[in-house]
């Protein structure tokens, strides 16, 4: 490894993951502005994640829709026009055939 351009300041830090509640220790330099308390007694500093290996679709086999931020909901209303407008000019293009 090339020397001083790793950091220096790893520490211990439990990961939440939000979707189903599991929590584990690891090593990491991301800033933490809030802290739990672990199984050790110990306070550690708590970052929360959206996903992780224990609700990755991927790592469980399981297909599952995690969807924390409402981002399905936002690219359906976002893209509902223009979906409606491709299904019209298909009904016309079917009926222009249709008469022929």
């Amino acid at each position: 490894m090339k020397q001083g351009i790793h950091p220096e300041n790893y520490r211990l830090v439990v990961f939440q993951d939000m979707s189903n509640g599991t929590s584990f220790l690891s090593k990491t330099t991301a800033p933490s502005k809030e802290n739990i308390k672990w199984e050790d007694g110990k306070e550690y500093p708590l970052i929360k994640l959206e996903i992780s290996n224990t609700s990755h679709p991927f790592f469980t086999g399981k297909m599952k829709l995690v969807d924390t931020a409402g981002r399905v909901d936002k690219f359906n209303t976002r893209y509902k026009d223009h979906v409606g407008k491709k299904k019209e000019k298909e009904k016309e293009k079917e009926k222009g055939e249709e008469i022929e």
